[in-house]
C-alpha cells in the first residue's frame, strides 16, 4: 500500500500544492516553518479524518480562506483508490473514497493506516494519561471497528451517567435504577474495551523490548503496564462500590476512562527515571511496535511519517533508525528535514526509490 499523490489546497500554511510520490521513500527537505510537517499532517488527515497537531478542524483552514482540500490516490491491495477530504468553516467535514461519501468518519478508520513518529509524541511520557489513552484507543481502532463502536458508546454512556449525577445533585434527588441503566451500558460496553486494551498492552511487551534494544543498543529491559481498575473487580462492582462517591462528586470516578499505560526501564517508571536519551529510543521503539502491531493485525502495511527525527537524534540512534526502516518490512516512508546534505546521505544509505521535494 503506498500513496501516489497528493493534492491540498488551502490546508494550513498551504494555499495549494502537488506532489507525486516514490512508493519507498519520500523526503520534504526545508527550513523551519517551511510547511513540511503540515504536509505529513495532510497525509495523516487521509488516514484517520483528522489532525495529528492540531484538536480543531478549523485550524487546518488557512488564514484568510474558509475551506480546505485534501486529495490523493491511493495504491491499495492492487487497486488504486481516490481519497478526498474538504472542510468548509461552519459546514460539515466531507470525506469521499471513491466519490462516494461516507455516512459516518469512523467507518473509515482503519482503511489508510499511518504511523506518525514525532517530537511532539514525547507527551506520551511526560503528560497526563488521557494522551496514552487516546494513542491506544486510536491505534487499536484502525484495526477493529468494533473497538471503536464500543468505545463510542461506552463514552455516550458515560457522559449521561455524569450528567445524571449532576441532575441528581442539583435537584436534591437520587433514582437508583436510572443511574443502572448507563452502569448496564458502562458495563457492557467497557468490558470488551478492557480486554482489548489488555491483549493490545501484552502484545506490545515484547515489540518495545526488540526495537528498544535496537535502538539503544543497550540492555535494559524495556516494557509497558497496563493500569485499569477493572484488574481488581468487575465494572458493575466498582461502581456499586463508588456510587456515594459519585453522587457527592457529580461524577463517575471508576471506570475505563481511568485507565493508564506506564512505560517502564528495567522495572522503573521512564517518567520520573529515565534520562532524555532514554525517552526518545523508548518513544520511538514505542512507535515502532505500534506500526508492527497494525501491520500484523490488519495485514497492510502502514504508511509512515518522521517528522524532523533526526534533528532530536544523535547520530546513533539515527543510523539505527536508518537501518530499520530500510528493512523490507516497512513500506512506504515520509521523511521531513531541515538539512539537504543529510537528506542525500540519508538516501544513499538506504539505496531505495527515493524522491526528495525541497520545500
Amino acid at each position: 500500500m503506498y500513496l501516489k499523490d497528493l493534492h491540498i489546497l488551502n490546508f494550513k500554511s498551504w494555499e495549494e500544492a502537488k506532489f507525486d510520490f516514490s512508493p519507498k521513500l519520500n523526503c520534504f527537505v526545508g527550513l523551519n516553518g517551511s510547511g513540511k510537517t503540515n504536509l505529513l499532517d495532510a497525509i495523516h488527515y487521509l488516514s484517520l479524518t483528522k489532525s495529528y497537531f492540531s484538536s480543531r478542524d478549523n485550524r487546518s483552514i488557512k488564514n484568510e480562506a474558509d475551506f480546505f482540500m485534501i486529495e490523493a490516490n491511493l495504491y491499495r491491495k492492487e487497486e488504486e483508490v481516490q481519497l478526498y477530504c474538504a472542510l468548509k468553516k461552519g459546514q460539515k467535514k466531507v470525506f469521499r473514497k471513491d466519490k462516494k461519501e461516507y455516512e459516518k468518519l469512523a467507518d473509515h478508520i482503519g482503511y489508510f493506516p499511518a504511523v506518525v513518529i514525532s517530537p511532539y509524541d514525547r507527551d506520551l511520557i511526560t503528560d497526563t494519561a488521557e494522551i496514552r489513552r487516546r494513542f491506544t484507543d486510536n491505534v487499536i481502532s484502525q484495526g477493529n471497528a468494533t473497538y471503536l463502536h464500543h468505545l463510542m458508546r461506552y463514552n455516550k454512556a458515560l457522559q449521561q451517567r455524569n450528567s445524571l449525577l449532576k441532575f441528581f445533585a442539583a435537584n436534591h434527588k437520587f433514582d437508583a435504577d436510572s443511574l443502572e441503566i448507563y452502569d448496564h451500558q458502562l458495563a457492557e460496553h467497557g468490558e470488551y474495551i478492557y480486554q482489548q486494551r489488555l491483549e493490545f498492552a501484552e502484545a506490545l511487551k515484547p515489540r518495545i523490548q526488540h526495537y528498544y534494544e535496537f535502538i539503544s543498543q543497550g540492555r535494559e529491559e524495556a516494557s509497558i503496564e497496563y493500569l485499569s481498575q477493572r484488574h481488581e473487580a468487575s465494572f458493575e462492582d466498582l461502581l456499586l462500590q463508588t456510587r456515594s462517591k459519585d453522587r457527592v462528586l457529580q461524577y463517575t470516578s471508576a471506570g475505563l476512562h481511568r485507565d493508564d499505560l506506564i512505560f517502564k526501564l528495567n522495572g522503573d517508571s521512564i517518567k520520573h527515571y529515565g534520562s532524555q536519551g532514554q525517552q526518545k529510543s523508548l518513544l520511538i521503539a514505542l512507535k515502532l511496535a505500534q506500526y508492527e502491531f497494525i501491520r500484523d493485525h490488519q495485514q497492510l502495511v502502514p504508511v509512515l511519517l518522521l517528522d524532523d527525527i533526526f534533528d532530536k537524534l544523535d547520530e546513533k540512534r539515527v543510523a539505527t533508525l536508518v537501518k530499520l526502516v530500510h528493512d523490507e518490512d516497512f513500506g512506504q516512508i515520509f521523511i521531513t528535514d531541515t538539512h539537504p546534505e543529510r537528506t542525500v546521505d540519508l538516501v544513499k544509505q538506504i539505496d531505495a526509490n527515493a524522491k526528495i521535494f525541497e520545500i
